[in-house]
């Protein structure tokens, strides 16, 4: 259960720059978490329109918390946060900061995308101070490849569109691969939309039951907000699906 909260950011994407324009400042996306039939938790991800170093960054603050009965036995709080410079769509400062029942880590990673290394600071156990690292061209961070995909055009993010990227989580890199396999009209709580299909390509075995054991549901429109995911777990499934949404750039145009 260690993972009911964080695993939502592997869903996450992308290797080329792209400026980050329609991303609305203020926004805000709640998802509900369930683990089997339990309601586990719920996932909020804003965003604030900010600067770091001087040029303008897209700050993105993203948490997560057990609630209700899983809470009692398994509790989390999580903090993950993220500046995103606007004009390459590329992270420049990234946290994460989890608290999984006994489960504590706290990592702080500055980015360098001019020369391809990094600076990881072992926030938890100040001791083992900071280290430089080599890093990847176009390297993403958990939270900032999620907004990279949504900056993707609609001819850029359409059926039969592959899409390889590299993200930095915890202290690894790690390679993903995504597939846009299809759109289905999908129900939600607001109504039903349609929404493109995407399946990321995962590492099997820590976490995940398969190797493509995940999938998600973003509206096929320029927000591309993710309305749906659902991974099957080494130990059960986990889904997140929309709850609650404010502030978005472009209207939600949904079906009668």
């Amino acid at each position: 259960m260690k993972k009911i909260l964080s695993f939502f950011a592997v869903f996450t994407f992308l290797l080329s720059y792209a400026q980050i324009d329609n991303i609305a400042d203020g926004e805000s996306i709640t998802f509900r978490i369930h683990y089997g039939i339990l309601n586990a938790g719920t996932a909020n991800l804003t965003t604030k329109k900010t600067t770091y170093m001087g040029a303008p960054h897209l700050y993105v603050k993203g948490t997560g918390q057990t609630t209700g009965a899983v809470k009692a036995f398994f509790k989390v709080e999580d903090l993950y946060e993220s500046f995103i410079n606007t004009d390459t769509g590329l992270p420049s400062f990234y946290v994460r900061n989890v608290r999984e029942g006994s489960y504590r880590q706290h990592f702080e990673t500055v980015f360098n995308h001019d020369n391809h290394t990094l600076i990881l600071t072992d926030k938890k156990t100040p001791a083992n101070g900071s280290k430089v690292m080599k890093s990847i061209k176009g390297v993403q961070d958990m939270l900032s490849c999620f907004y990279y995909l949504r900056s993707k055009s609609t001819s850029e993010l359409k059926v039969g569109t592959v899409i390889n990227m590299n993200v930095w989580i915890d202290d690894e890199m790690f390679p993903f691969q995504l597939k846009v396999t299809g759109n289905e009209d999908l129900k939600t709580k607001f109504g039903t939309i349609n929404c493109l299909k995407i399946i990321p390509s995962v590492k099997s075995g820590r976490v995940f039951k398969e190797k493509e054991g995940v999938t998600m549901w973003v509206t096929n429109d320029a927000n591309h907000i993710p309305m749906l995911l659902k991974a099957e777990l080494a130990v059960g499934s986990l889904k997140a699906s929309i709850d609650d949404l404010k502030n978005v750039k472009y209207p939600l145009k949904y079906l009668k």
